[in-house]
């Protein structure tokens, strides 16, 4: 299962490109809604969420979590307690754990990327503590993976298909998608 968090303020398709891609594949995604079950994106739209933060289990039937970017969505999603206990529970029992746009830095503030492969938004590069950012569309090392922002949703979306089923699985999608 994957949960996608989505805050006040997030940026739409960094969001509903990994929903989309992970349902059409088959994998259980849920939307979590962060303060609430109404929540109204960086550019106004309204989403009705799956579940809410509060009410989310932390066990082994999770998989993944993604976190999107956009303003304030990324300072929503990183001041929430939730979504930090989620994030620490993923780190702890190696669970995948994605962040797209300015969301990167939020595992940067708490440590995560020292070492680490990874890409983020332009100008949030020194929040990325430890990392070595590459500029990259998508990185993927290990169990974090990033991407630089909402014009790579489709590449990232295709990554988390491609680490929870397989590359073929991943490469059978983007071709359904015309993505190349």
């Amino acid at each position: 299962m994957v949960y996608v968090f989505l805050a006040n303020g997030f940026e739409e398709l960094e969001a509903l490109s990994p929903i989309d891609l992970l349902r059409r594949a088959g994998i259980e995604t849920v939307t979590v809604g962060v303060g609430g079950s109404e929540i109204t994106a960086a550019h106004g739209v309204r989403f009705i969420t799956d579940t809410t933060s509060d009410k989310i289990k932390l066990d082994d039937e999770l998989d993944m979590i993604v976190l999107p970017g956009g303003m304030p969505g990324t300072k929503n999603l990183e001041a929430s307690a939730d979504v930090q206990s989620a994030i620490d529970y993923c780190s702890e029992n190696g669970k995948y754990i994605s962040a797209i746009c300015a969301a990167p830095s939020i595992l940067g503030h708490k440590g995560l990327l020292k070492g680490k492969v990874c890409t983020c938004f332009p100008g949030f590069e020194n929040d990325l503590e430890g990392a070595k950012h590459n500029g990259a569309l998508v990185a993927h090392d290990g169990k974090i993976i990033t991407a630089k922002g909402a014009g790579a949703a489709l590449q990232f979306a295709l990554k988390l298909v491609e680490v929870l089923t397989s590359a073929e699985t991943s490469s059978a999608l983007a071709d359904s998608l015309q993505t190349r």
